[in-house]
């Protein structure tokens, strides 16, 4: 019985062992090598001190190494954490000391651009890139592995499972904070394998698949990519992340390697019908396109069924916390008066539900928030219970007598009379940009950290393009000097790039509520 997410890659490598697993650019590895390098790497691990509840940091550019290090973390009996590559290193370096990462699988430049202190809770380096390594500055204690005495080191098979249940915890994902501070969503195996198997069964994943992987190592949507992949005994494709500047060259590679089944963000899929010279393209491998993270235009998704319509086409949705909780087929080209599709109707194993202001389940029709229970559910917040108890609240309908915990997810929805939801907006300040979920207050907490700014506000300027661009209006200090491009050098030192404001306009002040407050309203109107 499979109930670790590591035993996916064990069972395959039995079944499959001279298939290639995952394929980046010219470089392959097969399951029976991803399975004896994984092992590795977690005996290195465990004599690293490494073991049961830790967390592993894999901050690294998309590679074959990454994967190895997901299944080389787990089968050491720890949690591993996707830093983004890309991300500031402030940020990074928050994330490392907040859930108190013990190991890092990196490279010898991003290692010493880290400038670890004495007081950091890295105690193991494992440096992908370097046979010879070299003294890491400002981290005499660190016991500093390269890969080469990873490659070295025994392949025979570790003790299955020793000592882990299904509950305990596979991986930490970080989303926005609306305090300012990233939040890590805990993942255990068993949440994480309720979607793996539910989507492995229904999209039909099959041993000869070819599955992209678009998506960031950080970001949710890797976890079909990889895991389902990995339980098929298909291959991964790892997609260059540079190949998304250019949909023609993304659509070449998605023809050259014989993609059958695409996973992304709409805003990819919108690039690849507009740039991406589709009509010369020859797809005829490709059979199933999931999407999610954001609205897909319908117009666009129109024309992409037109151009590929030999394709399945899937809705799928899902905030971090719960996984993928809602799917919806796309059964034929939408017409012309349809504006959205529909969320859909819960996976299996899992029940969604809306609830009124009257704390009543909705009839069809009625406007409500979207909560979610069952197995897929996040065990919480990393280090914010207060938070987490926020989140995860007993079943909030009165009467029912049911003492487990669901997830508010913030979105309002109408259920429409198939029993589909319909997404119709959020109660807070989240937003979607480019697939990526950002929480307005974490950017304006980020400015007003700036010594020069009086007030801050972030408003979300809708865009077909990427779902939205962010604007930010300030108020600095009476005599000071500063401007748009050292307010964006300040963002970019500490936000992700997706998060930097693409608009920053100066004011003398913020227009105002009666009570004081600083009167957002009015500022979305203006840009409408």
């Amino acid at each position: 019985m499979i109930y670790l997410l590591q035993q996916l890659l064990e069972t395959s490598s039995q079944f499959y062992p001279d298939r290639e697993a995952v394929i980046y650019k010219d470089r392959s590895i097969t399951y029976r090598e991803l399975d004896q390098l994984s092992n590795s790497l977690a005996r290195v691990l465990n004599d690293c001190g490494i073991s049961k509840g830790d967390r592993v940091g894999i901050y690294l550019n998309k590679s074959i190494e990454a994967v190895i290090a997901i299944f080389g973390i787990l089968k050491a009996g720890a949690a591993y954490v996707p830093l983004d590559p890309l991300a500031p290193i402030k940020r990074v370096a928050l994330i490392i000391d907040n859930c108190q990462i013990k190991g890092l699988v990196t490279t010898q430049k991003k290692a010493v651009s880290l400038k670890l202190p004495d007081s950091s809770s890295v105690q193991c380096l494992v440096l992908v890139d370097d046979e010879v390594v070299q003294e890491i500055e400002n981290a005499p204690t660190v016991r500093v592995v390269s890969w080469l005495d990873v490659l070295k080191t025994a392949t025979n098979l570790l003790p299955t499972a020793t000592g882990m249940i299904e509950e305990d915890l596979a991986y930490i994902l970080y989303t926005s904070g609306s305090t300012g501070t990233p939040k890590g969503v805990m993942i255990s195996h068993r949440a994480s394998l309720t979607f793996v198997n539910w989507s492995y069964e229904c999209f039909q994943v099959q041993a000869r698949d070819r599955v992209s992987n678009h998506a960031p190592l950080h970001f949710d949507l890797s976890i079909f990519d990889i895991f389902t992949t990995i339980k098929a005994g298909a291959t991964v494709i790892l997609v260059p992340p540079e190949l998304s500047v250019f949909p023609r060259n993304l659509a070449k590679f998605i023809e050259q390697q014989q993609i059958t089944i695409w996973y992304s963000v709409p805003f990819v899929l919108r690039q690849l019908v507009v740039y991406g010279n589709l009509q010369q393209t020859q797809l005829p491998h490709l059979h199933t396109v999931l999407f999610a993270g954001e609205v897909f235009p319908i117009k666009y998704l129109r024309q992409l069924m037109e151009l590929i319509p030999q394709a399945k086409y899937y809705n799928l949705y899902g905030p971090t916390e719960t996984n993928v909780c809602t799917y919806y087929p796309v059964q034929e080209i939408p017409g012309e008066l349809v504006q959205s599709l529909p969320l859909g109707k819960a996976c299996a194993n899992t029940e969604i539900f809306a609830v009124n202001e009257n704390q009543e389940i909705t009839q069809p029709g009625e406007i409500g928030e979207l909560y979610v229970r069952g197995s897929s559910l996040m065990k919480g917040y990393w280090g914010m219970p207060e938070k987490t108890r926020g989140s995860l609240i007993l079943f909030p309908i009165p009467g029912y007598n049911r003492e487990e915990r669901v997830f508010g997810t913030g979105d309002l929805v109408k259920r429409d009379f198939d029993g589909n939801y319909i997404y119709l907006g959020r109660y807070d300040n989240q937003i979607k940009s480019r697939g990526y979920r950002i929480e307005l207050e974490e950017i304006e907490t980020t400015l007003y950290t700036h010594s020069a700014i009086e007030e801050a506000a972030v408003i979300a300027i809708p865009d077909e393009e990427i779902g939205n661009r962010i604007k930010a209006i300030v108020a600095v200090h009476e005599g000071n000097t500063l401007t748009k491009s050292d307010l964006e050098y300040f963002c970019a030192e500490r936000l992700p790039k997706y998060m930097i404001p693409e608009f920053i306009e100066f004011r003398s002040e913020l227009p105002k509520t009666t009570t004081g407050k600083i009167e957002k309203i009015s500022l979305c109107s203006e840009v409408k």
